[in-house]
């Protein structure tokens, strides 16, 4: 068996103060944590969930095999009720329940024991039973082929046997006490000469072809047990009889030496060679080749030690080869033996406080069981044995620790792209569908998304890019296929947390794990360790060497220092958690169909109505486009404007809602032709009519934007409102082509796809040249808008408004930290910096301090004067209602 695994806990004698360990040191981590957070500033969204995980981790590294030889006795006792008793449980603990493993290897070593000595005795018996009944048979076949007379000679040698095979049953008996350990020996005066005689025509009646040359004096008289003898003698004179060829004749000897007399049986086969003299005597442990079944020679040892002699192979006489074997016997053997004492073990000592007690070191394999988050997600997500785990533990720290030393304390830009295209690599290598082409598109598309981090400013769209990033990367490393194994696999995300706990304790242990695992850690700590005190001696030495450190050194202050730290154990465990999932993806079973409805206008009835209110809504929608905006405001009271902006986000509710009634239906509908035809029809209405619907909601927001001008939430509204409509048009191909299974993969894709759209335009600059070119139309500008947006809007507000004005609309330049080093680049920061060198350093009086002031909301212009402004006087920008 392995030899177990020392736990940080092992030496802890009692179940109770483990469990007050445990729970003292997760408080006191957490706590320090938590001070040590607020402390440095540490945002209270980072200090929690990291203080808690920090608390997990060290509770999973402090429990671990706490309860694991509960569980993994639990498994070896399943194992024993099915026969096998080779299982063990591995365990260092000296506590109770390492006490109680203990016991309960001793007990399955005894059933074990038990196990295998009733296996040899049926062996055994079936062995011994086959030479008489071949005898008993031979004997019997010539007396009924009329080859020998059925007279009183051969009667009596076939009854010979037959009791012979009564006395081996009797035996049986006696054989139940002989693997207890007592065994009586019927000692009586014996022939030799004569048994020898007995046992060669015993032999040969059997059907063995060979010669036996007897050298046994005729005046050998010994005591011994005559039916043992007999037994051990027939084996092996069966035995060289087998392997000496048919012209050489088997020797056989004995003689009186004092005390003892021997008897030696010499054939002329190929041998015993001498490593392996002793292995022969094993059950099973002759050569297969020889034709025996390797218990002859175990059982004649056997019976030499009953008697209290040997049994072992000599080397052969000089002059001929093959094998020799002798018998050595005490004249006078004892009246009992104990053949198969226990194995001598050494005495068990009694454990030093603080030390957990020995163990026994059983003989079987060991069982490791899984732990309590394995059982427990045993049905929905299960883990397969042998996950490889220190180096996806290994990358995902290293993904941390670049996060902590170039992430922190630098807005979104070249660090924010390099650590999220890192951790997403992190989590690809280890994926277990990472050759899977949807995977593989999934992951392109995501490091596509991940792209404006370091293209564009605005923190809205780098936000909205970075999570469609991380829904179509887990989507696709978790290969789903459907809306629910989608949403699964982005619930699983965070919940990897808690599901890989056991794992991730598993792959931090390296104790007993040999390789080369212990020595790289070694390694590294102590080069880290060499690194920090030299770099620090010189450091302090050198000015230049000292300008050079820092160049290339994040800051290393205390409260920086606790900072960088929690943003590294915050990326780490966010990085695991991903590589977890795509190297471990929960269960995504696809649902039964449902069972379709047992009537047709169960759900026909429904689909119809709902294309009827479709039906009067786009005929209310071609009576105000035909009546026109004055019979809208004379029937409704209200303006067009306000119109349009009212229904937008219930015609977006809408579209989402007729997906899923199309999916609702496409389920409970019924597969006959009659039926599939009516869905065809009905859904196809309702997809046509919604399609109706998105442009009409888009029209709207376009109406409503000319009225009160872009903004960077419309311009996504509008996106979303798009895709919407591009998967209802998804859905009408999947119900002309019969199948849908693509479905749910293509809209994600698409959603993928458009968020890159929207991404590639430059939200910002777009929406604030759009409200630029409304300025022209109409003299209106939300200058505090403009203000608002991010530095993308920066270089088409220079470009299109005089230096002054553009001074006064253009976004505040952000903090100097922000743009300033090699780790915060960032394009849109960049290019914004660079158009902002041309404007002047103070609004220029002719534009007022009014125009620049925040606490304006709006500044309306003059409507006369409107139409004769232009861009190219300061004094025309103004700011228009919104």
């Amino acid at each position: 068996m392995a030899e177990a695994h020392v736990r940080p806990l092992d030496a802890v004698t009692s179940i109770k103060t483990k469990l007050g360990v445990l729970v003292g040191v997760s408080v006191v981590v957490a706590a320090l944590l938590g001070a040590l957070g607020a402390a440095a500033g540490v945002p209270g969204w980072l200090t929690v969930p990291v203080a808690v995980a920090l608390a997990l981790g060290v509770t999973q590294l402090l429990a671990a095999g706490m309860t694991e030889p509960l569980r993994q006795m639990t498994q070896v006792a399943q194992q024993m009720a099915r026969g096998d008793y080779s299982g063990r449980v591995r365990t260092s603990a000296g506590d109770e329940v390492g006490q109680l493993a203990r016991a309960f290897n001793r007990m399955a070593e005894d059933l074990a024991t038990v196990d295998r000595e009733r296996r040899d005795l049926v062996a055994t018996v079936s062995h011994e039973l086959r030479t008489p009944l071949t005898a008993m048979t031979a004997v019997l076949e010539n007396l009924a082929d009329g080859v020998v007379p059925a007279d009183r000679a051969h009667l009596a040698q076939a009854l010979a046997q037959a009791e012979r095979l009564s006395a081996l049953v009797q035996d049986l008996l006696e054989l139940s006490r002989v693997e207890a350990g007592v065994v009586p020996l019927a000692a009586q005066q014996v022939s030799v000469r004569t048994l020898v005689e007995d046992c060669v025509r015993e032999v040969s009646a059997a059907g063995r072809r060979a010669t036996y040359d007897l050298s046994v004096p005729a005046d050998l008289t010994v005591t011994a047990d005559e039916m043992r003898l007999r037994q051990l003698l027939t084996n092996l004179l069966d035995n060289a009889a087998r392997h000496s060829p048919d012209a050489r004749p088997v020797r056989v000897s004995a003689g009186a030496d004092g005390e003892s007399w021997w008897l030696e049986v010499e054939d002329h086969g190929r041998g015993v060679p001498e490593e392996d003299r002793e292995r022969v005597f094993a059950r099973f442990g002759t050569d297969p080749e020889g034709g025996g079944t390797g218990l002859g020679l175990a059982v004649s040892r056997w019976v030499a030690t009953l008697h209290g002699g040997t049994l072992r192979f000599v080397d052969p006489r000089t002059d001929q080869p093959g094998a020799r074997i002798r018998l050595v016997l005490p004249q006078a053997p004892g009246a009992v033996y104990a053949p198969h004492p226990p194995a001598p073990t050494a005495p068990e000592q009694a454990a030093a406080p603080g030390e957990p007690a020995p163990d026994r070191a059983p003989t079987g394999a060991s069982v490791t069981s899984p732990g309590l988050l394995d059982t427990l997600f045993a049905t929905i997500w299960p883990e397969p044995s042998g996950l490889r785990g220190r180096r996806v533990v290994l990358a995902a720290a290293g993904v941390g620790l670049v996060a902590g030393a170039v992430m922190t304390f630098q807005a979104p830009g070249l660090a924010w792209a390099l650590v999220l295209v890192l951790a997403g690599t992190a989590a690809f290598v280890t994926a277990r569908y990472r050759r899977a082409p949807f995977t593989v598109l999934c992951t392109v598309l995501a490091v596509l998304l991940v792209l404006p981090v370091v293209l564009l400013a605005a923190f809205w769209v780098q936000a909205v890019s970075v999570l469609t990033a991380a829904a179509v990367f887990l989507a696709g490393v978790t290969r789903g296929r459907t809306v629910p194994s989608f949403v699964l696999a982005w619930v699983s995300w965070p919940l990897s947390s808690l599901r890989g706990l056991p794992w991730f304790g598993r792959s931090l242990f390296l104790g007993g794990t040999g390789g080369l695992t212990p020595a790289v850690v070694r390694t590294t700590g102590w080069s880290l360790l060499a690194l920090l005190v030299f770099g620090f001696l010189f450091a302090s030495a050198d000015a230049l060497f000292a300008s050079w450190v820092d160049a290339v050194v994040p800051s290393l202050s205390v409260g920086d220092t606790v900072v960088r730290g929690f943003v590294a154990v915050a990326v780490f465990g966010l990085t695991l958690a991903a590589a977890y999932l795509a190297l471990n993806p929960p269960a995504l079973r696809e649902g039964a169909r449902a069972v379709p409805l047992a009537n047709r206008f169960e759900w026909l009835a429904p689909v119809l109505l709902v294309d009827a209110v479709f039906a009067v809504f786009l005929l209310a929608q071609a009576t105000v486009v035909f009546g026109g905006h004055d019979y809208l405001e004379r029937t409704t009271g209200v303006t067009y404007a306000d119109y349009v902006h009212q229904g937008f986000g219930q015609l977006t509710v809408a579209t989402a809602l007729t997906l899923l009634v199309v999916w609702a239906a496409s389920r409970r509908a019924g597969s006959t032709v009659a039926d599939r035809l009516w869905l065809r029809i009905s859904l196809g209405l309702l997809c046509a009519f919604t399609l109706v619907v998105v442009a009409s909601a888009l029209y709207r927001m376009h109406v409503y934007q000319e009225a009160y001008g872009f903004t960077g939430l419309r311009l996504f509204v509008d996106l979303f409102e798009g895709w919407l409509g591009a998967v209802v048009l998804l859905v009408m191909v999947a119900g002309a082509l019969g199948h849908g299974r693509w479905l749910p993969r293509a809209a994600l894709v698409l959603g993928a796809v458009g968020v890159l759209c929207l991404a590639a335009i430059n939200p910002d600059a777009w929406v604030a040249r759009q409200n630029l070119d409304r300025y022209v139309e109409t003299g209106k500008l939300d200058v505090a808008y403009l203000r608002g947006l991010s530095q993308d809007a920066v270089p088409v507000i220079v470009e299109d408004l005089p230096p002054g004005a553009a001074r006064c609309a253009a976004p505040a330049p952000p903090p100097a930290e922000e743009s300033d080093g090699f780790w915060s680049w960032n394009l849109g920061r960049a290019r914004a910096e660079e158009a902002r060198e041309d404007l002047p350093t103070s609004p220029p009086s002719a534009v007022g301090d009014d125009l620049c002031e925040p606490a304006y909301d709006v500044y309306p212009p003059d409507p006369a004067a409107s139409t004769t402004r232009h861009r190219q006087t300061g004094s025309s920008v103004a700011r228009g209602t919104s």
